[in-house]
């Protein structure tokens, strides 16, 4: 009897306490509960995450502080898709706002590369990728090599898809074409994972590899670090997916490297899995004699690796996911695709019926409505959905929020497309139209708010080498066939850090103009 004298007052006051706090939290989009947060909201709503997202930004006005479990790595960051406040973090005050600690253990696969790094390692790293990529000569050797893949492979690939009736995964179909297109301005060969006949598709381990890693790269983001520290030594879920892609991964780089330290002369390379094409090009070799300047012989070999990695994954999957979704979205807006049809059929057919012979610089310069239904599309769905920032300094953001040191900021880029006083009413609408001046141009965007390729000094060093791809692929495609998305299926953002179409399967037929 004595102990039930004390017991009941204590449970009437947890009972009062809580029942406040659902009170509190019962008109709230995210509740914070105590000792979980809001950890139970994000993880109710994994599977559409970025829309989640979105609705929170819009909820919140713009700007709202994330709080996580007590005592984990995600105890609390501020999530914004606020542009004055990307501006701000990326731009203005850029000095201010670094990777911070938990960046590189999370995308431990990037090791010493660029994404990883900061201050005066990352500006002399993107120094000497700078004079790699914005190169004349290697614009050049990318045209070309892309204009020689559409001719030998991907048309060759549609056009015997479109005599059966064969369903296609769109999005693996051009997940191959880049990587194979990656590949060859790498390391200087072509490894053939898009093949020339639909039957003769094959699962290939190191081109999954990629989107497994990218996944996992997420899922680090949206868990406790106890936690996939804990699936990573137990070798369970997630983490034993990440641990096979990257073996795949890191043997399919180590064949690419030690060809080009020691075959050089060779004109072919085998591999266990196919037989490769070698051309006289590649960034790769360049980026190992900037390797060779790092003292020890693993650091050197590491630096090779990893900034190959990052390369080819951007070069891969952003790439890929950009077009999958620009193809998705032209196919469902039958007035884009024949505005689109007109354009190229105006700007380059004037001299010949072959179309990729006249997809020069010249030429692509002209298809402003494609180049508009590019950016439209990069709005909507941003290859990259959301970046991180840590504080280094306590700071004051635009919106009047305080950011604490250390602090961890996220911008969601997915959000900040899909924001009605950034982009009108009809910003949820895919209207190229909107990139377009009166005088038919280009309408200038401050990158801050078209973020696609993020902003200031970080900003995407491979954003003109993708338009090229982008759109050569895109007018080569849509000249020849008329893609039919299969009805009936739910059409959705991969749950990655990187923005892949989930189910996109499709139908091919000819064109007739």
């Amino acid at each position: 009897m004595t102990l039930f004298k004390y017991i009941a007052p204590f449970v009437a006051i947890l009972f009062i306490i809580f029942y406040n706090i659902w009170r509190r939290n019962k008109n709230e989009l995210v509740p914070n509960w105590p000792i979980i947060g809001m950890l139970p909201s994000i993880l109710q709503n994994i599977s559409n995450i970025h829309d989640f997202v979105t609705l929170g930004s819009k909820h919140y006005g713009g700007t709202f502080h994330f709080k996580g479990p007590w005592f984990t790595n995600i105890a609390n960051f501020t999530l914004t898709c606020d542009p004055m406040n990307v501006h701000h973090i990326t731009s203005k005050n850029f000095s201010n706002y670094g990777k911070g600690s938990d960046f590189p253990e999370i995308c431990d696969v990037l090791g010493v590369s660029i994404v990883n790094l900061d201050s005066n390692e990352w500006k002399q790293e993107r120094t000497i990728l700078h004079s790699l990529l914005k190169a004349k000569t290697f614009e050049t050797s990318l045209r070309q090599n892309i204009q020689k893949k559409l001719e030998s492979c991907l048309l060759p690939f549609l056009d015997h898809a479109s005599k059966g009736v064969h369903v296609l995964d769109l999005q693996d179909i051009i997940e191959r074409f880049t990587f194979d297109i990656t590949c060859n301005f790498l390391f200087g060969f072509d490894p053939n994972c898009l093949p020339y006949k639909f039957n003769e598709l094959r699962e290939i381990a190191y081109v999954k590899a990629i989107s497994v890693i990218e996944d996992t790269l997420l899922h680090r983001h949206s868990v406790p670090k106890c936690v996939w520290k804990l699936q990573k030594w137990l070798h369970i879920g997630q983490e034993k997916k990440n641990s096979i892609a990257q073996k795949n991964i890191h043997q399919f780089l180590f064949k690419m490297i030690m060809h080009s330290k020691y075959d050089e002369n060779k004109s072919r390379l085998k591999t266990s899995e196919d037989v490769a094409e070698i051309h006289p090009v590649g960034v790769l070799k360049p980026l190992m004699k900037e390797g060779l300047g790092k003292e020890e012989t693993n650091e050197n070999e590491k630096y090779i690796r990893d900034t190959a990695f990052t390369l080819l994954a951007a070069g891969n999957g952003t790439v890929s996911s950009g077009l999958s979704w620009f193809f998705w979205l032209v196919s469902t807006h039958p007035n884009v695709e024949a505005k689109l049809i007109q354009e190229i059929k105006d700007h380059c057919l004037t001299q010949e019926e072959n179309l990729i012979n006249n997809l020069n610089v010249e030429n692509i310069d002209k298809l402003i409505y494609l180049h508009a239904a590019i950016c439209e599309t990069l709005r909507l769905y941003p290859p990259i959905p959301f970046d991180h920032k840590c504080a280094v300094n306590s700071d004051i953001l635009p919106s009047g929020h305080h950011v604490g040191p250390n602090t961890k900021l996220i911008y969601s880029l997915y959000a900040m497309g899909r924001m009605e006083h950034v982009w009108g009413g009809d910003c949820l609408e895919f209207k190229p139209e909107r990139w377009i001046s009166d005088k038919g141009q280009i309408i200038h965007v401050p990158s801050y708010k078209f973020i696609a390729f993020n902003a200031g000094p970080r900003s995407c060093l491979g954003k003109d080498i993708s338009f090229i791809q982008m759109k050569m692929v895109a007018a080569s495609v849509l000249w020849k066939f008329h893609i039919h998305v299969v009805e009936g299926q739910s059409v959705t953002p991969r749950v990655s850090i990187v923005l892949r179409v989930e189910g996109l399967k499709v139908n091919v037929s000819k064109r007739f103009i």
